[in-house]
């Protein structure tokens, strides 16, 4: 017997955000505000339920095996660039958060009835829930003041790229 469960989220978030200020006046201000949010939610769920049921006369083998394999690849990029003729303050905040939590659960009954034949009955549970919670929370404030009197460009760049990789296989051979 063989289960196989193969799981696979990507999530790809992209935040583009541009301010560009042209002034000729003696004071010049300029704010830009970009906030990104990701939210990624994997949920798999395997069940297998296996019933065996063997009439010999001479022997009787019974061999499990179970292989549980979880990979998860988190990558955040953020680039910021701002260019002024003055003074730029640029303040960038990254938060990631990872949950992973796996369960796996096997139960076998083997019931042998010594008579002139051998009757053999296996029983096989298998419960594996992966649960995979990504919070991602990216911040950038740029503040740009001018104080003299030529042009003013503000250019402020924010890139988020989050991939999430869950490749459970469950293997049962019996």
């Amino acid at each position: 017997m063989r289960a196989h469960t193969h799981a696979r989220t990507h999530a790809h978030t992209h935040t583009h955000t541009h301010t560009h200020t042209h002034t000729h006046t003696t004071h010049t201000y300029t704010h830009t505000h970009t906030h990104t949010h990701t939210h990624t939610h994997t949920y798999t769920h395997t069940h297998t339920h296996t019933h065996t049921h063997t009439h010999t006369h001479t022997h009787t083998h019974i061999h499990t095996h179970t292989h549980t394999h979880t990979h998860t690849y988190i990558h955040t990029h953020t680039h910021t660039h701002t260019h002024t003729h003055t003074h730029t303050h640029t303040h960038t905040h990254t938060h990631t958060h990872t949950y992973i939590h796996t369960y796996t659960h096997i139960y076998k009954q083997t019931h042998i009835h010594k008579q002139a034949n051998t009757h053999t009955h296996t029983y096989i549970y298998i419960y594996i829930y992966i649960y995979i919670y990504i919070y991602i929370y990216i911040y950038s404030h740029t503040h740009a003041r001018a104080q003299r009197t030529h042009d003013t460009h503000t250019h402020a760049r924010t890139h988020t790229h989050a991939r999430t990789h869950a490749h459970p296989p469950t293997h049962t051979n019996t």
